[in-house]
């Protein structure tokens, strides 16, 4: 039987379709609510719109103010996106992971193999830009940069879930599970023994003066911290190998997905406000004032969360990688799954401009980067986002009728696809 023929037609498109930063939909055409047809396979419009959402919150958190002045209180973009916009790309990156691999039913023998050699380029390919990009970024602190640039994690995210991709869906959420705990136990434990980072946002010759402060920065120290981040690869990965066409599974996200976020946030309540936590925290941590710990419960660490008490673990702020974060982090994600694909099943065509830039968020993230570079965000931070977020509309919109799958994701579509079918060519000369 054939890789096209094992693929569940109305869920997963075709590798060479399908990338973590975006599908092409060239030469798509309508069938049915909430899906596009291409090249004879139907794909979710939804997985794309809760990816360009995702976009728009990454952006948002990047150039408009965390607080009020007046208040100090967080403002409504923060507390909607702040860590979840990022948890809910992870989580899509392992969905199209899935699809990359066969969909509901995973890739086996050199199939399998040529797809984990494409995926391991792809992931040098983004690790690649980001480590370019980086040095454009103004700043090295998190006081002076206005962003860190998750490009440079994505790919040892997908390094890391190369392993996992034969597995079912079951073992994949047993896995995600465990990850969700032994990352943050990990970085409490190895926090303070590991290399520190100089620049947040490392560049080639960050990487090449000191790797093994980039490699712990990656895995374990940075901002968006791979092993850590691999509860959301993997819970995607498992959503993937379902049938997310289906309307149960469609609901059984937003519901399941709102009720793990609930549950999160009432554990941390109970532990952090409740049982005592917050004491133990002021009474472990002296350097910290009760406005110093607040910080972090609201805005997350600055830069990382300290390795004091075991209590840290039980809070749930943005960037924090814990594991009441991360439960948080998946349940929002997929919920706004969940929610987008039963909203795009009667009305796809509403969120278009959304979906489009969700098809293309490797290139339009990437030109926000460097739009960033500019610093213009400081003095005009709604004027720079709305217009942003418009321009990145409208190109994303008429590009993706025009062309299909956006510039640079074509680059590293090519770069992988081009690795696998020389895997099974070679596999067949031989």
């Amino acid at each position: 039987m054939s890789e096209s023929d094992r693929r569940p037609r109305a869920v997963a498109p075709a590798a060479d379709e399908a990338t973590p930063w975006g599908t092409s939909h060239a030469g798509a055409s309508d069938d049915g609510p909430g899906t596009k047809r291409v090249t004879g396979k139907r794909r979710l419009v939804g997985i794309d719109a809760a990816r360009g959402l995702a976009l728009i919150g990454m952006v948002s958190i990047h150039i408009l103010p965390a607080w009020d002045p007046e208040t100090f209180a967080p403002t409504a973009q923060w507390t909607l996106f702040a860590g979840r916009s990022a948890a809910l790309f992870a989580l899509l990156a392992g969905v199209s992971l899935a699809f990359t691999s066969g969909g509901r039913t995973a890739h086996t023998g050199r199939a399998m193999t040529a797809t984990r050699a494409g995926i391991l380029v792809r992931a040098l390919l983004i690790t690649g830009l980001g480590l370019a990009i980086n040095p454009l970024i103004p700043g090295t602190t998190v006081e002076e940069i206005p962003a860190v640039n998750i490009l440079i994690y994505y790919g040892a995210f997908f390094v890391l879930a190369i392993p996992f991709l034969r597995l079912s869906a079951k073992a994949l959420f047993v896995w995600a599970g465990v990850f969700a705990v032994a990352g943050p136990v990990l970085m409490h434990l190895l926090r303070e023994r590991l290399p520190v980072a100089v620049d947040l946002n490392p560049g080639f010759a960050d990487l090449a003066a000191d790797p093994a402060a980039s490699i712990a920065q990656l895995l374990l120290t940075g901002t968006y911290p791979a092993l850590p981040y691999l509860a959301y690869l993997l819970a995607g990965l498992g959503l993937g190998r379902l049938n997310l066409a289906g309307i149960q599974v469609q609901v059984g996200l937003l519901l399941v997905g709102l009720g793990l976020a609930v549950v999160a946030w009432l554990a941390y309540w109970v532990l952090i406000l409740q049982a005592g936590g917050y004491d133990q925290l002021m009474t472990s941590t002296p350097a910290l004032t009760e406005d110093g710990i607040d910080d972090i419960i609201v805005f997350g660490p600055d830069p990382v969360l300290p390795t004091t008490t075991w209590w840290w673990l039980a809070i749930a702020g943005p960037h924090t990688n814990t594991p009441l974060a991360l439960a948080m982090g998946l349940g929002s994600g997929a919920a706004v799954l969940g929610g987008f694909l039963l909203l795009t099943r009667r009305f796809g065509s509403w969120v278009l401009p959304l979906s489009a830039m969700g098809t293309m968020t490797l290139t339009l993230y990437s030109a926000h980067l460097l739009a960033l570079s500019a610093e213009v965000h400081y003095d005009q931070p709604y004027l720079w986002f709305f217009l942003q977020i418009g321009v990145a509309a409208l190109f994303a919109t008429a590009w993706h009728r025009a062309l299909g799958q956006g510039p640079l994701e074509r680059v590293v579509a090519r770069g992988a696809n081009l690795t696998r079918r020389l895997v099974l060519t070679g596999h067949r000369a031989s």
